[in-house]
């Protein structure tokens, strides 16, 4: 998919051969992560404004967007096991986020063009090991453990996208609705995080931006609702579908 991306997103198809490969109702297969970037995966974190005050009433939005990113070894697809073993601290979170993915390399995009360099968009659980995240300060340890990125359950390209801050992300937690918000809300929009991060690097084909997460996670519950083993993770957004994920 990261080749498909870098050409462009044009190949040259077979009409006839493809209608001659066999075909397979989706029940018979199992969904892979629709791509793995060929590096770390971008997130974006504190960028929904009653997400930074459901943890700590006193805390104020950041003035500036706060990146960090989840190892490519932590990425799993629709269907597959967030191992909540991998915590030793007892405290996985979910996450639901919208994701960006980069269409053509990005170096200093003005925020008006950004939407030229966006091939399309998919779903993330940004899978947190609370403990871990406030211990080590750096949020590496805490958000890059093994099966920790769930994505999927496809791309929708940008054109399948009339307006991105219409979209509706919703989580739920055996079905129960625990986050809803419209990308709109977010603090900081798709072009200034692509526009902040291209300001100093180079975006590359098949690069994932997580966007940030709405209100609603487990740790803002007084007490805490962690994941356990036995959950299941539901994270839809209109005009992408539902990425499931159960726990174990």
């Amino acid at each position: 998919m990261v080749d498909l991306i870098a050409l462009g997103g044009q190949v040259n198809l077979d009409v006839d051969s493809t209608q001659r490969e066999p075909r397979f109702e989706l029940e018979e297969v199992d969904l892979l992560a629709p791509l793995v970037p060929r590096k770390n995966v971008f997130a974006v974190g504190r960028n929904y404004a009653a997400h930074v005050t459901e943890i700590d009433s006193t805390r104020t939005p950041p003035s500036h967007p706060i990146f960090f990113s989840k190892p490519p070894t932590s990425i799993i697809g629709p269907g597959e096991a967030i191992v909540a073993a991998n915590d030793p601290t007892d405290s996985t979170d979910y996450e639901g986020e919208l994701a960006v993915i980069i269409g053509k390399p990005s170096r200093r995009v003005e925020p008006d063009r950004v939407w030229d360099h966006i091939f399309g968009y998919t779903i993330l659980n940004d899978v947190t090991a609370r403990v871990l995240q406030t211990r080590h300060t750096q949020w590496l340890m805490g958000k890059g453990i093994d099966t920790f990125c769930p994505m999927g359950p496809c791309v929708s390209t940008a054109d399948e996208v009339r307006d991105a801050g219409e979209l509706l992300l919703t989580t739920s937690v055996n079905g129960e609705q625990r986050q809803k918000a419209y990308v709109s809300e977010m603090i900081f929009d798709i072009p200034s995080l692509v526009a902040s991060l291209s300001s100093v690097m180079t975006l590359e084909p098949g690069d994932v931006i997580a966007t940030g997460t709405p209100a609603g996670v487990g740790s803002g519950f007084e007490p805490p609702r962690y994941l356990r083993p036995g959950d299941l993770v539901e994270v839809t957004v209109d005009a992408i579908g539902t990425l499931s994920n159960p726990v174990v």
